[in-house]
Order: structure tokens, then C-alpha cells, then sequence
């Protein structure tokens, strides 16, 4: 089955990212849009893996998570991967409690690779990906609009992460949780 690990958003988040995506639709570029519904904040791609090695990467998962503290993100603008001069990728940026992140998402590695799942190979940088550039139709006013900046701003609490398995269809992907994994540090 197609896995990835991944932090939840609450419904608040969801909603000011669709309305941010509202306004970004506006500019018709050909983009492929996310479905808000399966936007995530992606700690780890595990790609296709054994139900078999589920409860290992769970047990282990939970271990790293043991002596992680709860902590706070904050939604902060706009941008482009690889750059704003020719992205492939429309994202939110994050801002916060980064160094809480990247030490959640760091153990989260270390789980995976001691249950026997590749490194990445590649750093990790937070975002949340809000859309797919197919080609660049109509995309220098979208580009000009998220070089300006924009006025999405929100805090939110990360609580847990979700090991959450993908359905891939022709209308989209489909997402359903394996296992739900909280933060246990005080």
C-alpha cells in the first residue's frame, strides 16, 4: 500500500487555505489545484510498503514521539518550488516553532530508516502544497499576486502526526488515516 507520514490540519487551517486558494484560482492559471481535504503538512514519503511492516513502523513511531512536546506552526505566505521564476509547485510557507518541527520530523526519519525504509535524500523544507503548475497559461499575474505577498496569517497547535495510507484515483488521491501517532512530551 502507498504511505506517507504526515501532520494533520485542523478545520480552520483548511478553511483560510481554501479561501487563499479561492483567490489564487482567480488568476486561471493551469494550475492543478490540491483538494483542500487533502492538504497535509508531510513529515516523511514512505511510497509503497508491506502491511506487514505497519506495526513495527508504528511501534517505533510512537517511541519517537514519546519525548516530543506538542508545539505551534504559523501559516506565512506564498511561494514557489523550485523558485517564483519556474515552479512546479504553488505553497503556504510555515513559521514557529520550526526547530520543533525539524526535530519531530528528524525522529520521524530516524523511525522509518530503523525500520528498514530509505533515507531521504533530500532536506526537508516545510510546506503546504497548494497546487501543481501544469504549464505557464495566465501564470505571471498568479506569480506577480504571491511575489506581493499575502495576508494569510494563523496559528495553529501540532498535537500528533497520522500514518496515512493513498488511493490513487483519476479524480485525485484519496487519503484515509492508518494510525493516528500524538505527541507525548510534556
Amino acid at each position: 500500500m502507498r504511505t506517507f507520514i504526515a501532520v494533520p490540519l485542523p478545520p480552520e487551517v483548511r478553511a483560510l487555505l481554501g479561501e487563499m486558494q479561492k483567490t489564487l484560482r482567480s488568476f486561471s492559471a493551469n494550475v492543478k489545484w490540491t483538494a483542500i481535504p487533502s492538504i497535509h503538512l508531510t513529515l516523511k514519503f514512505l511510497g509503497e510498503i508491506e502491511p506487514a511492516s505497519l506495526p513495527r513502523l508504528v511501534e517505533l513511531l510512537r517511541a519517537a514521539a514519546a519525548s516530543e512536546h506538542p508545539f505551534s506552526l504559523h501559516l506565512h505566505g506564498l511561494g514557489g518550488f523550485p523558485n517564483l521564476h519556474s515552479p512546479r509547485v504553488i505553497w503556504c510557507g510555515l513559521d514557529g516553532e520550526l526547530p520543533s518541527l525539524e526535530s519531530l520530523q528528524k525522529k520521524v526519519e530516524t523511525a522509518c530508516v530503523d525500520a528498514g525504509f530509505a533515507p531521504e535524500d533530500r532536506p526537508f523544507h516545510p510546506h503546504l502544497t497548494l497546487g501543481r503548475v501544469r504549464d505557464r497559461t495566465n501564470l505571471q499575474p498568479l506569480l506577480d499576486y504571491i511575489k506581493i505577498g499575502s495576508a494569510l496569517e494563523h496559528t495553529f497547535a501540532v498535537r500528533e502526526f497520522n500514518i496515512y495510507q493513498s488511493i490513487l484515483r483519476p479524480q485525485g488521491a484519496l487519503y484515509s488515516v492508518l494510525e493516528r501517532i500524538e505527541l507525548q512530551g510534556d
